[in-house]
């Protein structure tokens, strides 16, 4: 009991000594007051890059491990299968049918089976309503993926019968193997956060796009797991006396738009979503991260993982500072994953010019919606 009340009023020492970091948790937390640092970045031909941030070969290894235990890969598909359906029900107001769409890092092929998912109530210019599943308007999708195991995990599920796929394995994530002008969409889901080279991925997937053809992607950025982060600095400031890296750099929402223009993609659109899901405890967040293959991959990544005295400080840090009671009486832990989706035009012969700054009449909030829990 003494040895309890003890290691109680350290955690609350701690807590004090670091206060000016904590933020009243939400269901839909508001961005960080403190600017985050800004990653910068050279073109050059892709395949190569100058800058490695992220280890490409433990990334692979992070995927094939996760795909190999089926059932739990599949019940951890829940971020991604929802971050996919946000992203494609950003072509419902796109009226075009797509022969040929390009899923760049597609992981299980995620956007294909949100493809396969009936569309939401519309209704046409008669009034008659619309259910009819995006996928009906795509010919023929090609899912690239390095991950073989991940990539092909879901080959025989129904959603497959839905329209004509096909995959194939990246042997470089940096690298796409294709003509000019060969696509009419180019997607992308949760996998260009892993992107060392981003601006050279981004003029690549600019050349594959025929002319006057959409890019839609959607990409973990900024304050993602921001609880987590902090809890394990505070802890390890406490236990080690320093901080290592433990959460994967991302890159800076503010760039988003510029990385898009130099790529040379027109009538941009760049919004964020925040996404909270609850755990019972910081152990189950980090298992499911792990079970996702989304593991840190970082380059400078701290060698021999987290020691458990750490992680056990940290446990009470993250309760203390971001739990929340729930409805059966116990205490939540909320995670904060913000997606930062991004639309952009090759430009062709009939692609219109943008509006200017301002002129706009609609909260794209209201449009597109977003946002809150799930789990």
């Amino acid at each position: 009991m003494h040895a309890a009340l003890c290691i109680h009023q350290q955690l609350r020492m701690i807590l004090r000594s670091y206060r000016t970091l904590a933020r009243a948790p939400s269901s839909i937390t508001p961005p960080s007051t403190c600017p985050p640092k800004r990653r910068r970045y050279a073109i050059q031909a892709g395949g190569a890059p100058i800058a490695e941030v992220f280890s490409a070969r433990t990334k692979y290894i992070h995927k094939q491990r996760a795909a190999a235990n089926i059932p739990q890969s599949r019940q951890v598909d829940y971020l991604r299968d929802e971050i996919a359906a946000r992203l494609c029900d950003r072509l419902l107001d796109i009226n075009r049918h797509f022969p040929r769409v390009l899923d760049f890092g597609a992981n299980a092929c995620n956007v294909a089976r949100a493809f396969a998912r009936p569309s939401p109530d519309l209704n046409d210019e008669t009034g008659t309503k619309v259910t009819e599943p995006i996928g009906k308007r795509i010919g023929e999708i090609v899912c690239t993926e390095t991950s073989p195991s991940l990539l092909y995990r879901d080959e025989h599920e129904p959603f497959n019968s839905e329209m004509a796929i096909t995959r194939e394995v990246l042997q470089n994530a940096e690298y796409l193997p294709y003509e000019p002008d060969s696509f009419d969409l180019v997607l992308s889901s949760q996998s260009l956060h892993w992107i060392n080279d981003l601006p050279s991925v981004l003029t690549q997937i600019n050349t594959c796009l025929k002319p006057d053809a959409p890019f839609l992607a959607a990409m973990s950025g900024g304050d993602t797991l921001y609880e987590l982060r902090g809890s394990l600095q505070l802890a390890e400031q406490d236990r080690l006396g320093g901080i290592g890296t433990h959460i994967s750099p991302l890159a800076d929402v503010r760039d988003v738009g510029n990385l898009l223009s130099r790529a040379g993609f027109k009538l941009l659109t760049v919004d964020v979503d925040d996404i909270v899901v609850d755990y019972p405890d910081i152990f189950a967040l980090m298992s499911d991260l792990q079970a996702m293959g989304e593991a840190n991959a970082a380059l400078r990544r701290e060698k021999g993982g987290i020691s458990r005295d750490v992680l056990l400080a940290a446990e009470g840090i993250y309760r203390e500072m971001y739990g929340e009671l729930g409805e059966d009486g116990g205490v939540r832990l909320p995670a904060t994953f913000r997606t930062v989706y991004m639309i952009g035009w090759k430009e062709g012969g009939s692609t219109p010019r943008a509006l200017e700054r301002g002129t706009g009449e609609a909260n794209l909030v209201d449009v597109l919606g977003g946002g809150g829990r799930i789990g």
